[in-house]
């Protein structure tokens, strides 16, 4: 039978798609390098760098430091992140040593690297509103910015809440923008999801009725939806992550990931233009100088970039900068291109970025559901949210009140225990309509 079309369903080249079957078996996972700079002015900004990180809960770093990974380690993941807070530095730092437990706890054991890679998104909202609830519970009035980078062989998962951005650059220069801006003045969804959920959103008003700066949300003032703590704003205020994973050919490509410091300062292509043909690590405090050159240090002004490379033994021609980057690949123009020579050698691929998943909703419903049978990756009656063990009938479904034998989804699940649930209604505005019925309700005589 002849095979005419150049592409499948999700519009990646058929040739391309043959010679990665052909290439599977001969391509290693990448080299991991990066770099990170900083420059503080209130201390609130934070950073994980974990380039070999275990993928059981608990166990922390794989050994190793500095700024690499050898390629190889088929049981270890990269997680790089910024949490940028904000009304003090709390929340930050609890969320740097908690969020990551949290999510590997939400991915079964035993699972396949595909079945892994597909359960992820799930149990990284999972993990990021288990981190928001447990934080609660310190009655901390602070909140954080959250950008998440998880990076298992050529695959690359992101969520964020807030305004910290996480951008890619491919290795021929195509960029890609990872992650979503939370700021209500960017987001006009997000104003509508507030404003329902029982927020006010508006500017600060002056003399005369004027309103002056961002819009930002009522009570409190904060400029974003989405963050993790902010107790004190009201429940509307979602910790949901916007979330969105991608596959690079084995070419490589660049991550820059930074706090709105530097990209309140820096164009994203100005920003990517002060890197070219430097290792990661100044890449980073180039950023960092021009941002703060350009508008000051006014806020906390953080920048991780992380080269995903191939490794050595397939890429003979590109020439590495020392110990911490690389010195010819991200020199490239888009207009350039890689020769068929180049490609062929050590299989690398044409310069191709698949788009795998992409999810922002707040809705948890939407989130954390997932397909009969494909639920029996997870433990089926635990609470989707914070892992609690359950006995079948204990939990109440994220769909609300379901039939116990329905011949459409006899599962009935995702679950969550009785404490998630309030979280759950409370970041819908349930809890804040039932109070606002429940206020204008006569007395009884």
């Amino acid at each position: 039978m002849e095979v005419h079309a150049d592409v499948d369903g999700s519009g990646v080249p058929l040739a391309v798609l043959l010679k990665r079957e052909l290439c599977n078996q001969k391509v290693e996972k990448p080299d991991i390098l990066f770099g990170e700079a900083n420059k503080s002015k209130k201390g609130e900004d934070f950073t994980l760098l974990m380039a070999k990180c275990h993928r059981r809960p608990g166990e922390g770093a794989a050994g190793g430091g500095g700024g690499g990974q050898n390629a190889g380690d088929d049981d270890t993941i990269s997680v790089f992140a910024i949490f940028d807070g904000h009304n003090g530095s709390a929340a930050a730092i609890y969320t740097r040593e908690n969020l990551i437990n949290n999510v590997l706890a939400a991915i079964p054991p035993n699972l396949t690297s595909e079945e892994w890679t597909a359960a992820l998104p799930r149990a990284l909202v999972a993990g990021f509103v288990k981190t928001d609830k447990d934080f609660q519970t310190k009655a901390a009035r602070s909140g954080t910015t959250v950008t998440f980078v998880i990076i298992d062989g050529w695959v690359v998962t992101v969520a964020s809440v807030g305004d910290s951005r996480c951008i890619l650059e491919s290795a021929e220069g195509t960029v890609y923008f990872l992650s979503a801006d939370h700021r209500l003045d960017a987001n006009e969804e997000e104003v509508e999801r507030v404003t329902a959920s029982g927020g006010e959103v508006g500017r600060i008003n002056i003399a005369g009725g004027a309103g002056i700066g961002p819009l930002r949300c009522w009570p409190g003032g904060l400029c974003l939806s989405r963050s993790i703590g902010d107790t004190d704003v009201g429940e509307f205020i979602v910790p949901v992550p916007h979330v969105k994973q991608v596959k690079l050919s084995n070419a490589g490509g660049r991550l820059v990931i930074a706090s709105d410091g530097v990209w309140d300062a820096l164009h994203f292509q100005e920003a990517l233009n002060y890197t070219r043909g430097v290792p990661a690590e100044a890449a980073a405090n180039r950023i960092v100088k021009e941002a703060v050159t350009s508008k000051g240090l006014r806020d906390d002004t953080t920048c991780i970039v992380v080269d995903i490379l191939p490794p050595e033994k397939l890429s003979p021609p590109l020439k590495r900068h020392g110990k911490g980057g690389i010195k010819a690949l991200f020199r490239r123009r888009p207009s350039d291109e890689m020769s068929e020579d180049q490609m062929d050698r050590g299989c690398l691929e044409p310069d191709v970025v698949e788009e795998i998943y992409e999810e922002g909703s707040a809705m948890l419903a939407q989130r954390l559901n997932i397909n009969y049978p494909a639920g029996n990756m997870f433990k089926l009656h635990d609470c989707a949210v914070c892992q609690l063990e359950m006995k079948p009938g204990e939990g109440i479904s994220v769909h609300g009140i379901m039939p116990k034998h329905s011949r459409v989804d006899p599962w009935g699940g995702p679950f969550l225990c009785s404490s998630c649930q309030v979280k759950k209604e409370a970041m819908e505005g349930k809890l804040h309509s039932r109070n606002s019925q429940s206020a204008v309700q006569p007395v009884p005589k």
